[in-house]
């Protein structure tokens, strides 16, 4: 298995519902915040100076869209004041033109996943209005955090 990127998300009010838990929806978007730092900021070794993450070698206008996205809640995730989500995330799969993400979100560090999610991404190139081959440099980058696919119950 390759690296293992892990951020801490804020919790934040919002992020809960009556009953005192996080809501669905916000862990959804917890983890796609964990996602962009991840796509943004992670380390990679030999970067120079303006680049950053593990997408900085694609064309420029190529973005990233989220073509689909699997969660599933292993245990409750009440908000703690003050403490933040902990997010792991790692490439699972590289394709033609897409690669999965898979994560893990936890509330508390000592503890098991609450969540675990896949979500699949696909370089877009604006220009072409069509989906953008991955590259040599580019898919070096996504295998350097290389790992299984999400632990679903299924």
């Amino acid at each position: 298995m390759g690296q293992t990127f892990t951020t801490e998300i804020q919790a934040r009010y919002r992020d809960i519902n009556l009953a005192g838990h996080v809501d669905n929806v916000e862990a959804v978007r917890v983890l796609d915040e964990a996602r962009y730092e991840f796509l943004r900021f992670a380390h990679l070794p030999g970067l120079p100076a303006d680049a950053t993450g593990l997408l900085h070698g694609v064309a420029p206008g190529v973005s990233e869209l989220v073509a689909s996205q699997t969660i599933e809640y292993h245990s409750e995730m009440r908000f703690v004041p003050y403490q933040p989500f902990l997010a792991s995330l790692w490439v699972s799969r590289v394709g033609r033109s897409s690669f999965t993400v898979s994560a893990e979100l936890r509330v508390d560090a000592a503890g098991g996943p609450a969540a675990v999610w896949e979500c699949v991404n696909v370089l877009w190139d604006h220009h072409a209005a069509s989906a953008w081959t991955i590259s040599d440099p580019v898919r070096a980058d996504l295998m350097a955090y290389d790992g299984p696919p999400a632990a679903f119950r299924r």
